[in-house]
């Protein structure tokens, strides 16, 4: 009787191990940014962070991509939200500051942004505005087209995949 209750205890215990430790969790990545990542213009399955994650999991890798862009956002408002935004345990983020600063005449919180989520220990992916040069952009000139976008994630996947795997 002993001998049962001591091998039932230590597959109840087993398994409870298993299940707190033995499925992998799917890392988390979040993009970070304004209207281009947002994907003002496109359903949500063709902007950017979509697209990314397919092409993540298609190397393998198991990662999730949050779409944290808000249209019109700045980098004072994303300065404000960084820590709703980006839940702990992310892994990587993908910082696309925009132009709205510049256009509407506020300071840029780029710099403190990193400082923050380095300090988080979570690793930065720039994506600067000159990314967007060259790739299919709607009639509003601003903002991809979905084929644009499939152009940037297929440039991101790369650094991403790499900043994961460190």
């Amino acid at each position: 009787m002993l001998a049962r209750s001591k091998s039932a205890f230590l597959f109840l215990f087993a398994s409870f191990l298993f299940l707190q430790f033995g499925t992998a969790h799917a890392a988390t990545v979040v993009a970070l940014g304004a209207s281009n990542t947002a994907g003002k213009g496109v359903s949500s399955s063709e902007a950017y962070p979509a697209q990314l994650e397919a092409m993540l999991r298609e190397r393998g890798l198991d990662a999730t991509v949050i779409n944290a862009g808000i249209s019109g956002d700045t980098t004072g408002g994303m300065m404000a939200r960084l820590d709703s935004a980006v839940p702990k345990g992310t892994k990587v983020v993908i910082l696309q500051p925009g132009g709205n600063d510049m256009r509407r005449g506020r300071p840029d919180y780029t710099a403190q942004i990193r400082s923050r989520l380095m300090a988080m220990g979570v690793r930065v992916v720039m994506m600067p505005n000159g990314m967007f040069r060259g790739k299919p952009h709607q009639p509003d000139g601003m903002h991809l087209t979905p084929e644009g976008y499939r152009m940037l994630a297929r440039q991101m996947v790369g650094p991403v995949a790499n900043a994961l795997r460190r």
